[in-house]
């Protein structure tokens, strides 16, 4: 069962919510863009989301999630859902696929798949 925090969470759009700490965006990245020198995706940190996704994990995979998450609210105090951690890990990877491109670590992992 989610917690209060969960339950009554702000989804006010980006521009009304607060800036989130540890290099979250101000928003999500902006509709049809065609120039990829503009700047890369960012995770969208605590704002309603429109649009949804549906991705399968294994238990091992699942539980490496729940484990991460489980870790930052230990050692940093970052209490965050799984949700906003896939979103600013997608976020990363992302970022580091427009910058060093076939060097990435995505592409490389998609590389040796």
């Amino acid at each position: 069962m989610p917690g209060a925090d969960e339950l009554f969470r702000p989804t006010a759009p980006a521009s009304q919510a607060r800036k989130p700490t540890g290099g979250g965006a101000d928003g999500p990245p902006a509709q049809g863009r065609d120039d990829a020198s503009q700047a890369a995706p960012r995770d969208s940190g605590r704002v309603k989301h429109d649009e949804k996704m549906t991705v399968y994990v294994t238990s091992a995979e699942l539980l490496a999630i729940e484990q991460a998450r489980l870790g930052l609210r230990g050692t940093v105090g970052r209490n965050v859902d799984r949700g906003r951690l896939v979103r600013a890990a997608i976020a990363l990877a992302l970022e580091d696929l427009e910058i060093r491109g076939e060097e990435s670590d995505l592409a490389r992992r998609l590389g040796s798949a």
